[in-house]
């Protein structure tokens, strides 16, 4: 009996855990299924996409944070060039797309001003000090790690102030929106990662100048599905005007009379207040990154964290750099994701000095981490 229960044992935990998984991934496909019933294949397949980003984010460690960090820190280009990989092979397809759409499909396009190169800054320092950039923090969230948990809530508050006051600080002046269309603007594009990429593999230490393989596949992963993304809801893949979104109807619910604001009583928001977020583009993504890199998680078995021994400033430090990422990102048209990802794969000008902007902000914020106390969180 003794000698069965040894063998029954593992077995069973084997089953059991079998079990939960094919439960996980039930569940997922049921609830794509119910939000394509509820709203339409369209957002459906969105969600699906969401999750695909989620998974891969967090499957295959792809962010942007943390690879920033690294070249700021050790000279390893490795994460980066893989991001500058998944942006090429976007704006091959995308940049042509967009110009030949007749309006059809959107480009990340946006104007350079004060603010916007002010915006980028701030967010770049302020991603440093939680780790996470606009994706990165969701995906946190999901994962169950105690630094997305805390910055989401602050990331959507700020995100729904930035975008009541954006107007103001686009009043301080912007230059005119510069797109890189065609064959001359995909040339320039392409050039330019090819120059940063070079760039990087300069500075790099010369056993470091290689992108990892689970890096090539995510940046692959990643491409698809932003051009999947781009296909079907005819705009860029985005973060932060859906948790700004999530706030604002937050803030309506408890009573806040949002048709004052200029920004939130315009027709397309106030139409994105009254209807469910399964129904916003950009919401259904960010659920699904939220949902996949919990999968992932759970898969893992790995999604309860225990609480890392911070001092009570660096918590304070979390919660106040994630609003302001939330509220930086608004100012600046976006985050890693919709303004350095997205622009410079559709071939917005804004996108590049966002880069510049963010990148600068970086090496601001990892000398804060360390004044703040959150290395032994590490």
């Amino acid at each position: 009996m003794t000698q069965d229960r040894v063998v029954a044992g593992p077995s069973g935990a084997r089953y059991l855990r079998g079990l939960g998984r094919t439960a996980l991934v039930a569940a997922a496909l049921l609830l794509c299924l119910g939000v394509a019933a509820f709203a339409g294949l369209r957002y459906g397949l969105l969600l699906v996409v969401g999750l695909g980003l989620g998974m891969t984010l967090e499957g295959l460690r792809f962010g942007f944070a943390g690879p920033w960090r690294a070249m700021i820190l050790h000279r390893e280009p490795g994460g980066l060039l893989a991001q500058l990989l998944a942006i090429a092979l976007v704006a091959v397809v995308a940049v042509p797309l967009v110009a030949a759409s007749d309006g059809e499909i959107a480009g990340a396009h946006a104007p350079v001003g004060l603010a916007m190169v002010g915006g980028a800054f701030v967010f770049g320092a302020a991603m440093q000090v939680v780790l996470g950039c606009g994706s990165g923090t969701l995906v946190n969230a999901g994962s169950g790690n105690p630094a997305g948990l805390v910055a989401l809530p602050f990331f959507a508050i700020g995100s729904f102030a930035g975008a009541s006051h954006l107007p103001w600080w686009t009043g301080l002046g912007t230059a005119p929106v510069v797109a890189l269309e065609g064959a001359a603007g995909l040339l320039v594009t392409l050039g330019g990662l090819g120059a940063v990429a070079l760039l990087l593999l300069r500075l790099a230490e010369p056993a470091a100048r290689r992108i990892p393989r689970r890096l090539v596949v995510a940046a692959l992963l990643v491409a698809a599905l932003a051009l999947a993304n781009l296909a079907i809801a005819g705009q860029p893949w985005g973060v932060v005007y859906g948790l700004g979104l999530w706030a604002a109807k937050g803030a309506a619910a408890l009573g806040a009379d949002l048709s004052v604001s200029g920004v939130w009583s315009a027709p397309g928001n106030a139409e994105r207040l009254r209807e469910s977020l399964l129904t916003d583009v950009t919401s259904l993504t960010n659920l699904g990154l939220i949902g996949g890199a919990f999968l992932v998680a759970a898969w893992r078995g790995g999604l309860a964290r225990p609480l890392p021994r911070l001092p009570a400033r660096a918590w304070v430090a979390m919660a106040a750099a994630g609003l302001a990422m939330g509220y930086a990102s608004r100012l600046a048209f976006g985050c890693n994701v919709g303004a350095f990802f997205s622009g410079i794969s559709t071939g917005s000008l804004h996108g590049w000095v966002w880069f510049a902007a963010a990148f600068a902000g970086s090496g601001l914020g990892v000398r804060l981490r360390s004044r703040l106390g959150l290395e032994a969180g590490r």
